[in-house]
């Protein structure tokens, strides 16, 4: 048997879209021969050095809540493995996004139990000077120097038909499909993400996630 294609998901666990989206690839992952792997990348990260050009509500969103999540999900990628990063960034998006608790310290730390993991791991929410920086902003970079810095999350690469990487932001996708639907979006996907002087593309939409929770 053929080695599954492997499926590279850079996310941030704070955005509602990144999360819809990996929803999405956990569905395809079950009709179409793929494995995804999860990595960090940070908004907060991405947006440091333009914070005095957003509105103040998006401000206080990128200089404070953004960076909880992400430190603690980095610590337990740090400490426990990366194969702890799948199971719990869907226990982390869940109690974010799904049950609207938004990205609080009680969401991080209940998410942390329903992994299993040390609950001591929320001290690195608070983290300033946070321990595992570097390693975060590593992984930041690779996934975003694949597609260029004015996107965000999510990022998806995987291997093209020359063996090269092919790497997209999105798609953008709500409600996520499932079965044979979401098999056509990915197969639809890399068909135009592996024409070379592909750029973009988007369609209206009159209803959007609701990010108030957040």
């Amino acid at each position: 048997m053929s080695e599954k294609t492997p499926v590279d998901f850079w996310f941030d666990p704070l955005c509602p879209w990144a999360w819809m989206t990996s929803r999405w690839v956990l569905e395809v992952e079950k009709v179409r021969d793929i494995e995804v792997r999860w990595h960090l990348m940070s908004l907060a990260v991405l947006n440091e050095d333009k914070l005095d050009e957003l509105p103040a509500e998006y401000r206080e969103l990128l200089e404070v809540k953004a960076w909880q999540p992400v430190r603690v999900v980095a610590a337990a990628w740090q400490l426990h493995g990366a194969d702890i990063l799948g199971p719990f960034y869907t226990a982390l998006g869940t109690r974010i996004h799904n049950n609207g608790e938004g990205p609080t310290v009680e969401a991080i730390a209940g998410a942390l139990a329903d992994v299993g993991l040390p609950a001591s791991l929320i001290e690195y929410a608070e983290q300033s000077d946070f321990e595992f920086d570097a390693q975060l902003r590593a992984s930041h970079k690779e996934g975003i120097e694949k597609v260029g810095q004015d996107v965000g999350t999510p990022v998806i690469a995987v291997p093209g038909p020359d063996g090269e990487q092919i790497a997209f932001f999105g798609p953008v996708v709500t409600p996520a499909p499932k079965g044979e639907e979401a098999a056509r979006l990915w197969d639809g996907t890399l068909a135009v993400a592996s024409v070379p002087g592909f750029y973009e593309i988007k369609r209206s939409r009159s209803k959007g996630p609701d990010f108030s929770n957040l």
